[in-house]
């Protein structure tokens, strides 16, 4: 029969064990999820903090790629509760004189005093990161009211932006007799209206054809069914 302080040394032990399997069950599967990736709290993508971790994952990519990248600004940031907080992060930065969107993935454990990017690269689908969001992404979805009266200034990367620019490269080469296809080289500026039941694109696109590089200034209109109407086409000269 068991004494008192051997049962007591015994429990402790399992104790001490328990503790330490737990431990090497996060030791070897650190980065597994513990909750899902949620939105960051209102406003923290400007926080010094969250500042912080943008400028820490382009420093680190420019260090790891010979880079040369410079942080303009956290533009989204997600959480993520692993053994830490894993961030989900869309920088932007400028390379080579233009706006660029990463997404970044900083994993941090502050009781560890620990930091370490796990993941930089290109934004994979264009984020809508107008500096004044007077018409949204959803508006140019299009959204009935709430939107800001008049033309507007909009982001060439807003996905709604994109496919308009998209449909007329696409309407105009099937308007032209070249042989050569028309490749869409840059959004230069766009404007965006929404009016009752459909919203109106005024873009100034960058194409080549060739070995030939064009501009043409082009207005999209977009219905609430989300068809597309290429109503207006110019080029620039």
């Amino acid at each position: 029969m068991k004494s008192k302080s051997q049962f007591s040394s015994n429990s402790s032990s399992s104790f001490v064990f328990s503790t330490l399997l737990l431990f090497s069950f996060f030791a070897i599967s650190e980065m597994a999820t513990l909750g899902g990736i949620r939105d960051s709290p209102a406003g923290s993508q400007n926080s010094l903090e969250t500042e912080s971790l943008g400028r820490f994952a382009v420093d680190d990519h420019n260090k790891k790629q010979n880079g040369v990248l410079e942080f303009v600004r956290v533009v989204k940031a997600k959480e993520q509760v692993v053994a830490g907080t894993l961030h989900h992060l869309v920088v932007e930065a400028i390379d080579g004189g233009k706006k660029k969107l990463y997404e970044a993935k900083v994993w941090v454990k502050p009781w560890l005093g620990f930091k370490e990017v796990q993941e930089f690269k290109h934004a994979d689908e264009p984020e809508a990161v107008s500096e004044a969001p007077l018409i949204t992404s959803c508006d140019l979805g299009v959204k009935q009211g709430g939107h800001a009266p008049g033309w507007q200034d909009v982001q060439p990367h807003d996905p709604q932006v994109q496919d308009a620019a998209h449909h007329a490269v696409k309407s105009l080469q099937q308007r032209s007799n070249s042989l050569f296809p028309y490749e869409l080289q840059e959004i230069v500026h766009a404007k965006a209206e929404v009016i009752e039941d459909h919203a109106k694109f005024n873009m100034l696109l960058k194409l080549k054809r060739g070995d030939k590089e064009e501009k043409y200034k082009v207005e999209v209109h977009k219905n609430n069914e989300g068809a597309y109407n290429l109503n207006q086409m110019e080029a620039e000269h």
